[in-house]
Order: C-alpha cells, then sequence, then structure tokens
C-alpha cells in the first residue's frame, strides 16, 4: 500500500529527520530553490577537494570521467544544468527531495531516469559523518556513474522490476542488490586493479580507502543471486565488496536472471554471513 506524503511527512518528523517533506508533491519531489549561503559552497568544496584527492587514485575511471563531465566540484551543483547535461548523455535527469523517499516513488524515479537528490547538504560539524544521506551522498557519490550507458540501464531495470520483487516477498533481497553494487560496488577489469564506484564508498574518507586497498577488505567475485543472498552492515565496514567484471555484466545478468525464481529459493532462508563469502 502506497503511504500518502502527508503520512511520510509525520513519520519523518517523528523520526527527527531534517529535511521538510511538507512541502513534497505527489511524488515525493520538491524544488531546489539555490539559496545556499557561504558556508554551505565552503563545505561543498571542502568536502569534494578532500574526497577527490582519495577518488583520483581509488575510483573507477568512468567515476572520474562523469565528475569531470557534470561538473560538480566547483560549487553545490544546480540540478537543472546538471540534468541538461545528463540526459544527453543518459537520458537520465536529476529530481531534488527532502532526503529519504519511500520505496514505491523511488522505484518509480528510476523507471523513468529520474534520480532522486536530497535538496540540502550537511554542516561543517558533519564533515566526516552524518546520518541521513545528503546532497553530497546522493550527488557526488550517485550521479556521476549515472553517465555510463550500461550502469545506467540497469538503474532503469532496477527501478522497473524492483516493486513486484517485493510483492513477492523479495524486498529484502532486491535491496541487497543496490546496496552492493550502487552503494558499495567494486569493478575489478581483467589485467587491472581493482577500483570503486558505489555512492556509500565515494562520499565516505575513511571506507572507500579500507574497501579498495585495506589488508581486510574481503573482495568477492559478482554473482546475483549471491549478492541477493548476503546480508550487509550498515553502521560499520562492509565484510564483503563484490567485484563486478564491468557494468555490461551486471546489466545482462540482472536482464536474464530469472529474478522471480531466485527470490522463491531463498526468500525463506537466512542471509548469508558476508565475512564466510571467499575472498576472490
Amino acid at each position: 500500500m502506497q503511504i500518502s506524503v502527508r503520512d511520510y511527512a509525520r513519520e519523518c518528523a517523528e523520526q527527527g529527520l531534517r529535511g521538510d517533506y511538507s512541502v513534497c508533491r505527489a511524488d515525493f519531489t520538491v524544488d531546489q530553490p539555490y539559496a545556499y549561503s557561504d558556508e554551505d559552497q565552503t563545505v561543498w568544496r571542502t568536502l569534494c577537494d578532500r574526497q577527490m584527492k582519495l577518488t583520483r587514485r581509488l575510483a573507477h575511471r568512468s567515476y572520474l570521467d562523469g565528475v569531470a563531465a557534470l561538473g560538480l566540484t566547483g560549487r553545490i551543483p544546480d540540478f537543472a544544468e546538471v540534468s541538461e547535461r545528463l540526459k544527453a548523455m543518459t537520458g537520465w535527469t536529476i529530481v531534488a527531495v527532502p532526503g529519504l523517499i519511500p520505496a514505491g516513488p523511488f522505484f518509480e524515479h528510476l523507471a523513468s531516469r529520474r534520480f532522486p537528490v536530497t535538496n540540502w547538504l550537511r554542516s561543517e560539524s558533519e564533515l566526516d559523518y552524518i546520518v541521513e544521506p545528503d546532497m553530497f551522498h546522493d550527488f557526488f557519490g550517485h550521479v556521476p556513474i549515472l553517465t555510463q550507458p550500461a550502469f545506467a540501464d540497469f538503474m532503469q531495470m532496477y527501478g522497473e522490476k524492483a516493486q513486484g520483487l517485493f510483492d513477492l516477498g523479495g524486498g529484502d533481497m532486491i535491496t541487497r542488490l543496490y546496496w552492493y553494487t550502487a552503494e558499495y560496488g567494486l569493478i575489478g577489469e581483467p589485467g587491472q586493479p581493482v577500483k570503486a564506484f558505489g555512492a556509500g564508498l565515494m562520499s565516505s574518507f575513511t571506507e572507500l580507502s579500507f574497501a579498495v586497498e585495506g589488508a581486510g577488505a574481503n573482495h568477492v567475485p559478482f554473482d546475483l543471486e549471491t549478492v541477493m543472498r548476503t546480508g550487509y552492515e550498515i553502521d560499520k565496514f562492509q565484510r564483503a565488496y563484490f567485484v563486478l567484471p564491468s557494468f555490461s555484466a551486471l546489466r545482462s545478468a540482472f536482464e536474464t536472471a530469472d529474478l522471480a525464481a531466485i527470490v522463491a529459493r531463498a526468500r525463506d532462508l537466512p542471509p548469508l554471513d558476508p565475512a564466510s563469502l571467499k575472498d576472490a
């Protein structure tokens, strides 16, 4: 059952979430009034400058190409301007939201090649950690990789198929796929060192280094069903990072898999322990 904007706004207020959900449209989008303070702009540049020192070394080249093509680091991005550039590359656009939104509208946006981005930015005191996803996580983390056609196609298909799998009892399983790809995915092309592309890594000063080059990082070869069955951590470093051979391989695996059969086989089984998975 779809939750109303009013009910969701009340729940978010009760949880202490900072976004203004009272101004949401029916699809949970809001405007992006470009009225950021000098302090906001300084926080954005500080975050970008600090993170780019790591991403230049540890991020996959396609992510870095996306940052350069979209022009994200000099100032807080104007959603409309970036949407024009992104749409010309892969057909995606950016929509502003006040923060986390319900799964149903989120899937609908993805299916229509619209990526929801939070319209507020963390404060200077939250440079190292923030509980809620903010604009830096959403924009600097997620948006650059949407310039890659194969990954952009995967994200649209994810939006198209996710709700149906929720309805089959596979909500946790399809969420894990998003977590281990869009949020914490790595890519290791033949003959090349492993690099990162997931937004949770791109926007994290500490976990990005650990995930790519940490001595204890568990790099596991990507397998769609294994990913969908593997539990994950939300408040500590991941105990497994799945390594894609390419974005095309991810798109192909998701497009051709019998996802309903995977859910039927595993929805009632306990999740796999990520620490028990075999390192690549």
